[in-house]
C-alpha cells in the first residue's frame, strides 16, 4: 500500500512516518516545513520506502500532485500553535482551511477514497463538564479550534458525497521525543534561559490530559485498522488529566531544579490568552472499544517527554 502522510515532517506526522515505514508501508511525505523540520525524518530521507516532497497544499497542484497514486492520506499538515489566532487567525485558515479543502478536492479528482485527519480537543472549546465524549457539543473558542472543527465538516461533506472513508482523530495534548511547541516545551525553554524563575500564562489551575506519542500513533493505527464506516470520530488521551500548576512541578523535578519562583500571568477567568480554555480532558470509551489503551497517564507523559526533549537538546551540544 502506497500512503501519504501530509505533514509529515512535524511531530506527530514523523511519527507516524516512522510506524508506517516500520511496517513496510511505501511513504509519500508533504511538508512546507514551516514548522516540520527534516531531522524529524532524516533516517528515512535516504531510503527507498518515503518519497519527500516538500511543497505546499495551499498550492492546488502541489495537493494534486502529492495524492497521485496513493491510496490512504493521513493528514497532519496544520499550524499547530493555538496562540496564533489570537493574532494571526488567517495563518490558521490558510494552513489549515485552504490546505484540507485543497487537499479534498485533490483526492476527488485523482479517486483516492480513505483519510485519516489529526483534528484535536480545542473543537468541545469550553465544555460545562471534563471528560467530554465525542457526542459532546463542538463550540470551540479559538480560531484554530474552529478550524479543526470546520475541516472536520469538510471531510464529512466529502465522505458523504463521495465515498470517502474518513476517521477524526480529536487528540488531546500529545507530547513525547521532537516536540517543539506547547507548554512543555514552552517551561523547558524558559528553565534552561532562567532556572530560578518559571512564567506561567493564566493561574496555573488550567486542566490538560496528556498523552505519549507512541500512544496517540497507536490509537490512529487501531483507528484506521478497525473503522469500517464512511465517517468516524475518535477522542484520543489519556484516561486522567493533571493542572498547568502540576505540569510545571513535574518539568520542574525532571530538570532536577528546586526553589523556582512562579510567576503567573492571568487574563480573564485564569486563562492564559484569548482563546485558551480553563478545563478541556476527553473520555475515551469508544476507541477503548476498539481495543487501544494507553500505556502512560499524564504525569508520567509529561516526565518521559521532558527527558526526551532534554536528551535531544544535549545531543546537539
Amino acid at each position: 500500500m502506497r500512503v501519504l502522510v501530509t505533514g509529515g515532517a512535524g511531530f506527530i506526522g514523523s511519527h507516524v512516518v516512522d510506524r508506517l515505514v516500520n511496517e513496510g508501508f511505501w511513504v509519500r511525505v508533504v511538508d512546507n516545513l514551516s514548522s516540520g523540520r527534516l531531522i524529524n525524518i532524516k533516517r528515512h530521507i535516504d531510503s527507498s520506502a518515503i518519497e519527500l516532497v516538500v511543497g505546499d497544499l495551499k498550492d492546488p497542484e502541489v495537493a494534486l500532485r502529492v495524492v497521485d497514486g496513493v491510496d490512504t492520506v493521513f493528514h497532519y499538515a496544520a499550524n499547530p500553535e493555538v496562540r496564533v489566532s489570537t493574532t494571526n487567525p488567517e495563518v490558521h485558515f490558510n494552513e489549515n482551511i485552504v490546505a484540507t479543502f485543497n487537499l479534498l478536492e485533490a483526492m476527488r479528482r485523482r479517486n483516492v477514497r480513505e483519510l485519516i485527519f489529526a483534528s484535536s480537543s480545542s473543537v468541545y472549546g469550553e465544555p460545562l463538564e471534563i471528560p467530554v465524549g465525542e457526542d459532546a457539543p463542538v463550540k470551540p473558542v479559538s480560531v484554530y479550534g474552529a478550524s479543526k472543527a470546520s475541516c472536520e465538516n469538510l471531510i464529512h461533506a466529502y465522505a458523504k458525497l463521495y465515498g470517502f472513508k474518513a476517521i477524526a482523530l480529536r487528540y488531546a495534548n500529545v507530547a513525547g521525543p521532537r516536540l517543539r511547541h506547547g507548554v512543555i516545551w514552552d517551561f523547558i525553554v524558559k528553565l534552561r534561559e532562567n532556572p530560578h524563575e518559571l512564567e506561567i500564562l493564566g493561574d496555573g489551575g488550567q486542566v490538560r490530559s496528556y498523552i505519549y506519542i507512541d500512544d496517540a500513533v497507536e490509537a490512529t493505527m487501531t483507528a484506521w485498522r478497525k473503522t469500517s464506516s464512511y465517517f468516524e470520530v475518535y477522542n484520543v488521551a489519556s484516561e486522567d488529566w493533571i493542572t498547568i500548576n502540576e505540569l510545571a512541578d513535574i518539568v520542574i523535578e525532571t530538570m532536577g531544579l528546586k526553589n523556582v519562583e512562579k510567576k503567573y500571568k492571568p487574563i480573564l477567568h485564569g486563562v492564559g490568552w484569548l482563546g485558551d480554555v480553563k478545563k478541556i480532558a476527553l473520555r475515551i470509551d469508544k476507541i477503548k472499544r476498539q481495543g487501544f489503551k494507553p500505556s502512560m497517564n499524564s504525569r508520567e507523559t509529561v516526565k518521559q517527554t521532558v527527558m526526551d526533549i532534554l536528551e535531544e537538546i544535549e545531543s546537539k551540544a
